[in-house]
């Protein structure tokens, strides 16, 4: 099998954040960082429902491209007021079928100990389609 491209989205582009450090660990494991500070995305402006595939916009079709390269994700989130990064949210809803059939994890961070972050990341988490089925298979999850 060949080697799986994997890629640590950091979901903060805050100035000061945290989340570089998080980030720059997890690619030293085993990921490659995709930067959302390197994408900038306005907020969600495609007419079309992204499970339909029709970008618009330049920019969209930039970001599938990078996203549509990789193989499995580890998403980097803060935790900001109990929840997820709005940037990190955005940046998942703009594309559908290049998260589809790839692994999904996070790693959070933040002043409760990033677990609410993670938590709220779940019900957001791209579709995986995997073994036939469509929608969200959250089993294995695990927070810490």
């Amino acid at each position: 099998m060949a080697d799986l491209k994997i890629a640590a989205i950091l979901g903060s582009t805050r100035p000061g954040r945290n989340g570089k450090g998080v980030a720059d660990w997890v690619v030293a494991k085993a990921a490659t960082l995709v930067d959302l500070l390197d994408h900038p995305l306005p907020h969600l402006d495609e007419a079309a429902p992204a499970s339909m595939g029709q970008y618009a916009g330049e920019h969209t079709r930039e970001w599938a491209a990078t996203i549509a390269d990789y193989d499995g994700f580890v998403f980097v989130t803060p935790e900001y007021n109990h929840s997820t990064s709005g940037v990190l949210k955005n940046a998942i809803d703009f594309l559908y079928g290049e998260w589809n059939d790839k692994a999904a994890a996070f790693v959070s961070y933040g002043a409760l100990g990033g677990a609410p972050g993670a938590l709220s990341s779940t019900g957001v988490r791209p579709g995986t389609r995997r073994d036939g089925r469509s929608g969200r298979d959250r089993s294995g999850w695990t927070t810490r």
